[in-house]
């Protein structure tokens, strides 16, 4: 990676230099902000003279001084207060689009120190379908895995599935006394969720209702038979529909390790807590308070009162006072798991940021019973309707997944039927399922993960702007030249040379592909990669109308073929860490 690389050189301009940096200095160097003074910049001079009180661009002219003369920097320049700026040398773009054409990786160079590294996202729950919230922490989650896999990772998916809790006990009764079995056959988690809400609803206007609910739920946790079987039920049907879901958007897991799994962990870890000190009994239940060893601003064991603003203890409860688990034994079962028997170096949770309270204090109680592994919360925001409010049904229902699936899939069908490219109804379909499934993907994707977006059909299919239909055209043409010349030889790679600025543009874009790859674990940000990916379409484009390429010859010839072959593999690459296959015509 050219920007690695220029920082290592830079690094040792200072040490050529002289110049000693402090203890904890970083020293950085960035893709420029304004292309015209150079293809990379960096402030560490600035920054540098600032805390040393020097002059910032006479410090600057020493390390330009200093400088590795290399066959990488065409220029090294200085700008403004100090900026130093780097120009990458047209050979060595060269070299680096011949090496993303000849290898099947784009050339990407792989982290120095893989990690093993468990991913837990979707964890839809069982006899629920899966809708428009579970979007998120799906996608998300999937492309993270793919693109850590991608640098080198050993990657681990599971799917937490929320099968277990006091939901069932009203399933389970329903299933008994108001189960359609016919409709079950048609559409099993439809017929499941019909039942659930109607014994619901009887719960609510009689108390024995809710009565014999609980007692069914006792039976399941003791191990009834009926019970027993009716749940297991309940969980192979919903899981062969999640299956259905999941190969529709190109998506595996490795597990589906539900909170049943750790049922008989639980009570032996609270028994364990207890014994260690690290839990107490409070009012009879079993709670983490905080050891104080930070400070209340950063104590996940402590809040501030919303009308006193004193600070109170928040403790986590980890066994009700009737002897019932939560969601916060469950999950320290889980670490247990994953870091004994999978070895995990890291552990990323795909969930929605109203969850960061809980997982602030499960990993600090996590810590506290010894596990060092690295714990992350990847927060993510809401999906919103066209009117700014939750995504929802006309009739104020959530809206399924798989709904908002199909409803992609028929209107990219309905926009490849108005175009006549010689496809089968076939064809059709599958581009339909590609672009459909694709465009949903990339709407989420190439959103900032933090932030609330708007739902848009129209702008999610547009064949303009950053879209999944765009960049997947973009591909297609690049796929279309190569068509033109079926039948006659082509020689990639043998000599490449870049002179003109549209031909340096592309081939500088199409070297970024290994640093936005890496950026996006950086911080746990897939818009990183697809905003890069769109960038490069555009640049795409722009050499396209500026340089002939089948209308040239020689060595010019070549080296825009070659620069096509290398976009089309990046875009290819980049679109399928994003979960996004693509086709050759549309």
């Amino acid at each position: 990676m050219f920007r690695a690389v220029l920082t290592d050189h830079l690094q040792a301009a200072f040490s050529t230099a002289g110049i000693s940096l402090p203890e904890g200095f970083s020293v950085s160097v960035e893709l420029a902000s304004d292309t015209r003074f150079g293809d990379y910049q960096s402030n560490a001079a600035m920054t540098l003279a600032k805390q040393l009180k020097t002059n910032p661009r006479a410090l600057a002219e020493q390390i330009k001084a200093a400088f590795p003369t290399t066959e990488l920097c065409s220029e090294v320049s200085i700008a403004g207060p100090g900026f130093l700026n780097f120009r990458i040398h047209p050979a060595a773009l060269a070299t680096k689009v011949k090496a993303i054409t000849n290898a099947s990786d784009c050339d990407v160079v792989k982290v120095a120190a893989p990690k093993t590294v468990v991913i837990d996202f979707s964890a839809p729950n069982i006899a629920k379908p899966m809708h428009v919230g579970h979007i998120r922490s799906t996608f998300i989650g999937d492309c993270l895995a793919r693109v850590a896999r991608f640098v080198g990772h050993q990657v681990i998916t599971d799917n937490h599935v929320g099968d277990w809790g006091t939901q069932f006990g009203m399933i389970i009764h329903g299933w008994k006394t108001q189960l359609d079995h016919e409709a079950l056959k048609k559409d099993p988690i439809h017929e499941l969720v019909r039942t659930y809400k109607l014994v619901n609803a009887k719960t609510k206007e009689d108390e024995s209702v809710l009565t014999v609910c609980k007692g069914e739920l006792v039976k399941l946790q003791q191990g009834d038979a009926e019970n027993l079987g009716i749940w297991k039920e309940c969980v192979r049907l919903t899981l062969e529909q999640l299956e259905k879901v999941y190969g529709t958007l190109d998506i595996q897991f490795d597990h589906y390790m539900g909170e049943s799994f750790y049922n008989d962990a639980l009570a032996p870890l609270v028994t364990d807590l207890l014994a260690r000190g690290i839990a107490t009994l409070s009012e009879g239940a079993a709670v983490i308070f905080s050891d104080g060893t930070v400070g209340v601003e950063d104590d996940p064991f402590m809040g501030r009162d919303r009308e006193t603003k004193e600070w109170k203890s928040l403790p986590l409860i980890i066994q009700k006072s009737d002897g019932g688990f939560l969601y916060g034994t469950t999950d320290l079962a889980t670490i247990d798991y994953r870091v004994k028997e999978w070895k995990a170096d890291e552990i990323w949770y795909v969930v929605g940021a109203p969850q960061q309270l809980h997982f602030r204090q499960v990993f600090a109680a996590a810590k506290r019973m010894g596990h060092t592994t690295e714990m992350t919360h990847i927060a993510f925001g809401s999906i919103l309707g066209p009117d700014g409010k939750m995504f929802k049904t006309r009739s104020g229902e959530t809206v399924g997944l798989l709904e908002v699936i199909d409803e992609a899939m028929e209107r990219a069908r309905a926009a490849t039927e108005e175009k006549d490219q010689g496809l089968s109804d076939a064809e059709k379909a599958e581009v339909a399922r590609i672009i459909g499934a694709g465009s949903v993907k990339y709407a989420e994707l190439s959103q900032n993960r933090l932030t609330d977006y708007k739902f848009s059909w129209d702008k999610m299919l547009s064949l303009q702007g950053n879209t999944a239909p765009y960049l997947i055209n973009a591909y297609v043409r690049t796929r279309s030249i190569f068509r033109k010349l079926e039948g006659s030889e082509v020689t990639l790679t043998a000599d490449v040379a870049l002179t003109e600025p549209a031909e340096i543009a592309l081939a500088l874009k199409l070297a970024q592909f290994a640093e936005a790859s890496h950026d996006v674990l950086a911080d746990h940000r897939p818009n990183t990669l697809a905003n890069y990916l769109y960038e490069l379409a555009n640049t795409y484009h722009s050499f396209y109308e500026a340089c002939h390429v089948l209308n040239s010859e020689g060595t010019v010839r070549n080296s825009r073929l070659t620069l096509c072959e290398a976009t089309s593999r990046v875009l290819k690459t980049g679109l399928g860490l994003l979960g996004i296959q693509t086709v050759e015509r549309m």
